[in-house]
């Protein structure tokens, strides 16, 4: 039978059959007979996901079939495409046009339909995540019906755009995009006090603004990105692949190896790589700024708390994280968005700071993690969709003023449950009747 795993490796099923539609009328019929048979089904992307989103032992639907430009107007702006289309070749097919998104998380391998069904943010404390970029999708239910979903139903689009994927298929998005534009970032170390004294100032001076800090040490890695007039200077392939996949990935690898074999040793380790980075520029188009390699297997927590409390909880989960006990030697990421209306987005109705903590699969990643879930909920913290939590259905519900109104969506969309699995059982709670 056939086998899937997420990228990190970590989650994996068994579906009773794994179904690539290349056509719209080909997703249609897919679901329609999954739901004459009684069978569950779950789309899945790309795999970036930490969670068990995806997983099914119902159909599972892969879109990477469906990725063709569907339609552009360029008085608009708007941008029709399928979406299997991963993000890196919609980015190069934006920017043939003269166009580009105006927020972008640092994968580009994702889908566009995973990363907005997942509240995929980026980084930037005047710009929404990438699913508030979304101006209309369309989605196919269980009985293979499409339901165009846009302005004139507002309230349904603020329930699609981060849907987890349990209200139907998405087989199209319609994009908001900008003029294309260039990124001059500034990669370099900063002292931690500093920054987190000047964080609104710094994010007032900066278009994307992130930090990276190492548990056990007071530096702050930051990235700081300006939209610039400038022409790209890109570096050269061979700078690029030195600092992008040596030192990023495999010198982070053989740290991450070295604190799975010697876990008292990873906060020396921590201090070591944090002494290590020094200052580059990197001037590019914004896709190309906004990407970065990752080839480091490893699992991830990801929370959403308001902006207004991100210096006190960055110290508090750098303490945490330096616990010898913990043997982390992955940084701490720090980012910024702006509030969105989407019903279940971590940044809705409320200007955020993301704090993300890392961990080799191979160790004991729960404890870590849970330390640091019981700081972001002391501030009311939204978990990211994507990534490892603890929360559950009851936990969730008081975090999003819409949540009644989600339901009501999901009922509405699919009343038979066709597109429940655990996850969505753990998170949502079982479809109502």
């Amino acid at each position: 039978m056939p086998t899937w795993s997420n990228w990190a490796g970590d989650q994996r099923c068994i579906p009773v059959a794994i179904e690539r539609p290349g056509s719209l009328d080909e997703l249609r019929w897919v679901l329609a007979e999954a739901s004459a048979a009684g069978r569950s089904v779950r789309a899945a992307a790309s795999g970036h996901s930490f969670t068990d989103i995806a997983l099914t032992d119902g159909v599972m639907v892969r879109l990477d079939r469906l990725s063709k430009p569907l339609d552009f107007d360029r008085d608009s702006g708007l941008f029709k495409v399928e979406g299997g289309i991963a993000l890196s070749e919609f980015n190069r097919v934006l920017d043939e046009r003269g166009v580009a998104l105006e927020n972008l998380g640092d994968i580009d391998r994702q889908t566009v339909a995973g990363s907005i069904s997942t509240g995929t943010h980026g980084t930037g404390a005047r710009f929404q995540n990438v699913s508030a970029q979304i101006a209309a999708l369309e989605l196919v239910t269980a009985a293979g019906d499409v339901v165009a979903v846009d302005g004139s139903d507002p309230d349904l689009l603020r329930a699609a755009r981060v849907g987890l994927g349990a209200l139907g298929v998405i087989y199209s998005v319609t994009v908001r995009t900008v003029p294309a534009f260039r990124l001059d970032r500034l990669d370099s170390p900063k002292p931690l006090a500093d920054v987190l004294d000047r964080l609104d100032e710094i994010n007032a001076g900066t278009d994307h603004f992130e930090f990276y800090v190492f548990p056990g040490t007071r530096t702050a890695l930051c990235r700081e990105s300006r939209r610039t007039g400038e022409p790209p200077a890109p570096r050269h392939r061979a700078l690029v692949y030195a600092r992008e996949v040596m030192l990023e990935n495999w010198v982070g690898r053989m740290f991450a190896l070295a604190a799975r074999r010697f876990p008292s040793q990873a906060p020396r380790l921590a201090r070591v790589a944090s002494g290590g980075v020094g200052r580059s520029r990197k001037l590019d188009r914004s896709f190309k700024v906004f990407a970065s390699e990752r080839r480091i297997k490893f699992t991830e927590m990801e929370y959403g708390i308001p902006r207004e409390h991100a210096r006190e909880a960055v110290e508090r989960v750098l303490e945490v994280a330096g616990r010898p006990a913990h043997a982390v030697a992955f940084p701490i990421e720090i980012r910024f968005v702006a509030a969105d209306d989407s019903m279940l987005s971590p940044s809705h109705e409320r200007d955020t700071c993301y704090i993300a903590v890392h961990q080799d699969r191979k160790l004991a990643w729960e404890p870590y993690f849970r330390a640091v879930e019981a700081i972001a909920s002391d501030y009311g913290g939204r978990p990211h969709w994507g990534k490892r939590h603890f929360q559950t259905a009851q936990t969730l519900a008081g975090l999003y003023p819409r949540w009644e109104e989600f339901q009501r969506a999901r009922a509405r969309l699919d009343p038979g449950g066709t597109f429940r699995n655990a996850y969505t059982d753990r998170v949502l709670g079982p479809p109502a009747a």
